[in-house]
């Protein structure tokens, strides 16, 4: 295929990182220089009204980056060969259209997770061979709203695949078609399932991209690889067209570099989509407006913040402590009020009890084979014809790593097990996370990495994930979880956190050698 022939090249067009680093520099016509790499949306928007920088350009760049870095990285898994295109027609339409007119994702390069379906000349495999040359129905729902907004779909990133629920036994990263996703900071665990969408936003591959959360899969790679994650309010925005493991849990979100560029990805997609009815109920949650007029820097200014403990381990982290020390007096000094030493009920069992993997397990068989029903065309059309087809290319799917929570999946039967699951994870929240809330009068918990997802996961509460620092060089997040609908202030606090400390560094240059 023509796309994956793009990220074959050989040798002799892979350029040295000096030359990509000089390559990243356009000069404009008044003089000045652009750097492409580390843009914002915002910044673009500007280059492009300035006439320092094209659709074109931007794309190129972006393709450029992965023929150098993808070897190695293994972020993107297929690039659009209508990229080009629709730069071009972006280019004609800023030149034609009244200046101001256009939306902000307008003529922005973004890359979707490979879960994502396009109905084009891409590829939606969720990193599977079972699923290569199936033909989706239609676009996502989200896809349709980022074509609206103008925005160029540059390709597909890399998961981990069928995100991260084939077996446990495979590496977080990994995928039969693309292979092993890799940290930029740090060549090893880019962390899942949205690995590839966190890599490439890290790694200036794309200028954003769009992550799925089921359990920590756009929370936990965005911590680990230094950007900024937004896991929506279940039903904010729209899983039709997405392969999937549970209309329950799943969410779509933005992965970018900077607040401001995940809170202007989340407007374009955040909204009623009639192929998901749970968009219709959760479209209370969208304020007028959208989501950019949060983004104040003063946004911690009298925001009450929850400090539960059991997620600092402060007795065997003294980084961690430290670190957490100097992040909560800057909250205080931007006029955050600390309300520390919490406990929340329940906990203990969230973390450790089943129900969830047993709700999910459930869930992804029904969902999956109906989603796969729904395939123009497919070589699988349910759940066991994908472990059939595993079964039957054990080298092409690389078996050795298992499927055995597919298998799980497959042969779950008593709907009464999946209900008290569901029974289960509803009293704990009730009584957990929205009693810690409501009593304390909390806008946000915040909590070191990653670790607070099964709490939103499990109640389809929101969260962001901002850089929080580096330990020996491996980048770590610091997470603001609320309940449904509160990702204004969300972003109200992530943004003026992010804006006091400025921690986001770019991934370090080094030969990459495949």
């Amino acid at each position: 295929m023509a796309s994956e022939k793009v990220l074959g090249f050989s040798s002799l067009q892979l350029l040295c990182l000096i030359l990509v680093s000089f390559s990243s520099f356009l000069t404009t016509t008044s003089g000045k220089r652009f750097s492409i790499k580390e843009a914002t949306i915002y910044d673009i928007q500007l280059a492009f009204r300035r006439n320092q920088l094209t659709s074109r350009q931007l794309v190129e760049f972006y393709q450029k980056q992965i023929q150098i870095q993808n070897p190695v990285l293994k972020g993107v898994l297929e690039l659009n060969p209508d990229a080009l295109a629709q730069a071009d027609r972006a280019d004609h339409e800023r030149k034609v259209k009244p200046s101001g007119s256009l939306p902000w994702l307008h003529g922005i390069p973004t890359l979707l997770k490979d879960n994502i379906a396009t109905k084009d000349k891409l590829n939606t495999t969720a990193g599977s061979y079972a699923l290569l040359c199936s033909v989706v129905p239609r676009d996502a729902g989200v896809v349709t709203r980022l074509r609206k907004a103008g925005a160029i779909i540059l390709g597909k990133a890399t998961l981990s695949e069928w995100s991260h629920f084939r077996s446990d036994q495979a590496p977080s990263g990994w995928n039969a078609r693309g292979g092993q996703g890799k940290n930029p900071y740090t060549l090893d665990d880019p962390c899942g399932s949205s690995s590839g969408s966190a890599i490439s936003a890290a790694a200036n591959l794309a200028a954003v991209t769009l992550g799925t959360e089921t359990d920590g899969s756009i929370l936990c790679p965005s911590g680990f690889n230094s950007v900024v994650g937004i896991k929506p309010t279940v039903g904010l925005t729209s899983r039709a067209g997405v392969v999937p493991i549970s209309p329950r849990q799943d969410s779509v979100g933005p992965i970018c570099r900077t607040v401001s560029d995940a809170a202007l990805v989340l407007e374009t997609i955040a909204g009623i989509d009639t192929n998901d009815k749970a968009t219709i109920k959760a479209s209370k949650y969208i304020p007028k407006g959208g989501y950019a007029q949060f983004l104040k820097k003063d946004g911690l200014r009298g925001k009450r913040l929850g400090i539960v403990r059991i997620f600092y381990g402060f007795g065997t982290n003294t980084f961690l402590h430290q670190t957490s020390k100097q992040h909560f007096k800057t909250l205080r000094q931007k006029g955050a009020v600390l309300v520390d030493n919490l406990e929340m009920d329940n906990i203990n069992e969230i973390l450790s009890e089943p129900s969830e993997n047993t709700a999910l397990e459930f869930e992804l068989k029904f969902s999956l084979n109906a989603y796969l029903k729904d395939l123009v065309a497919s070589p699988v059309r349910n759940l066991a014809d994908v472990i059939a087809f595993n079964k039957k290319h054990p080298k092409l799917e690389k078996l050795e790593y298992g499927q055995e929570l597919l298998v799980i999946a497959e042969k779950i039967k008593g709907i009464g097990t999946w209900k008290q699951a569901l029974l289960n994870m509803t009293r704990w929240s009730r009584n957990g996370f929205e009693k810690l809330m409501k009593i304390n009068k909390l806008d946000a918990v915040v909590v070191p990495f990653s670790n607070f997802s099964p709490v939103l996961a499990i109640g389809g509460y929101p969260g962001i994930i901002v850089p929080a620092g580096y330990e020996k060089g491996a980048p770590f997040g610091i997470c603001f979880g609320g309940l449904k609908g509160s990702e204004p202030k969300l972003i109200e606090i992530a943004y003026s956190f992010e804006q006091a400390t400025m921690i986001r560094k770019p991934p370090p240059l080094r030969k990459l050698k495949p």
